[in-house]
């Protein structure tokens, strides 16, 4: 122990001795480098990372430290000659040549938008189609474009018909039948019959009485199948529950337009769920807070909502996308100051619309 101590007492006067045969300058020059090196430790922490400002003030001083402590510094001397070796190749390295320019965010975004539409089309597909809509542009530049935003190629882009997809493209030939009861004021029951056009939502309001037959009701899709017309031919099947009502020739009627019935499983409202959601939305917006006073009153109410339900209500989801079913796609902006109310069953429902 008091030889290691003795030891190290002699190395310590030895370094003393040592600093004091050192000028003033080379203590300066270190003192200056243990500063900036203490200085880029702080800055992170287990690794810090070097500026060019840091390289270049190193390389100056390092240069001025005697040899034996040039080797315990954070640069070292192979440090500087790869430094030197990286500023020679970039002086000789060839300028990259332009290249194309860089499409639009814009372009970009409708590569995305048909990308993700259309999950079984290609670069190639795509890049039909955006010929078609006047753009040009390379089957390369899709393909960078889809997998910088980590898009898989069509193969594994398509992952079959999901049921979203499958459910609204036979919507579009589906009607929905149903009735509901509405009391009066007099405590007459009266009971309403409407088709609903599953893809659009679309209403129909058939006809109210008071005492449904199987005749009437027949007599009701005649009426309705001649007020469509050839728009018809569009739809393939009817959904209607097991009441007694529909009788055989009903579903003759239909099936004279290649109309095929199908029937809901009894007691199973949802079966028909659509015809029933419209129902719950008449009730809360119309039905329920007002007063029936009879047929003809209950008939001019339910025109009245139809009309407002088909061309004037906004609708949620079902890929309406917040517009009612005869709304005019190409929808014009019209300042705020222009926009008139329009009161609907006396105030009991609002629209708005350009003012004349």
């Amino acid at each position: 122990m008091s030889v290691r101590l003795v030891y190290l007492l002699f190395c310590r006067i030895a370094s003393w001795l040592v600093l004091l045969g050192r000028s003033s300058a080379a203590k300066d020059v270190e003192l200056l480098v243990l500063r900036h090196e203490v200085a880029v430790l702080r800055r992170a922490n287990p690794k810090p990372r070097l500026d060019w400002s840091d390289r270049a003030l190193f390389a100056a001083l390092i240069r001025l430290l005697p040899k034996h402590l040039r080797a315990h510094r954070l640069v070292t001397p192979g440090t500087l000659l790869r430094w030197h070796r990286r500023l020679v190749a970039d002086k000789w390295r060839q300028p990259r040549p332009p290249g194309r320019p860089p499409i639009s965010e814009e372009l970009v975004e409708l590569i995305l938008r048909l990308a993700g539409d259309n999950p079984s089309w290609g670069y190639t597909r795509i890049q039909g189609e955006l010929r078609r809509l006047g753009h040009r542009v390379a089957a390369a530049t899709i393909r960078k474009v889809l997998r910088r935003h980590r898009i898989p190629p069509a193969p594994k882009r398509d992952d079959g018909l999901t049921w979203r997809m499958f459910l609204r493209a036979q919507a579009a030939t589906i009607l929905a039948t149903d009735f509901f009861q509405i009391e009066t004021v007099t405590l007459k029951r009266l009971y309403v019959s409407f088709v609903l056009e599953l893809c659009t939502r679309r209403v129909h309001i058939l006809g109210i009485t008071e005492h449904p037959t199987a005749a009437w009701v027949t007599q009701l899709a005649r009426n309705f199948l001649a007020d469509l017309g050839e728009r018809a031919d569009r739809f393939r099947y009817l959904i209607r529950d097991r009441d007694s009502i529909f009788i055989d020739a009903f579903d003759a009627v239909f099936a004279a337009e290649n109309i095929e019935i199908k029937k809901s499983a009894p007691q199973c409202p949802k079966m028909n769920a659509f015809t029933e959601r419209w129902v719950k939305t008449l009730r809360a917006e119309c039905a329920d807070r007002m007063l029936i006073a009879g047929e003809r009153h209950l008939q001019i109410v339910l025109d009245q909502y139809a009309e407002h339900y088909n061309a004037g209500r906004s609708h949620q989801g079902h890929g309406l996308n917040l517009r009612a079913p005869l709304d005019d796609p190409n929808v014009i902006l019209f300042p705020a100051q222009r926009i008139a109310r329009t009161k609907i069953l006396g105030g009991l429902i609002n629209e708005y619309d350009a003012a004349g």
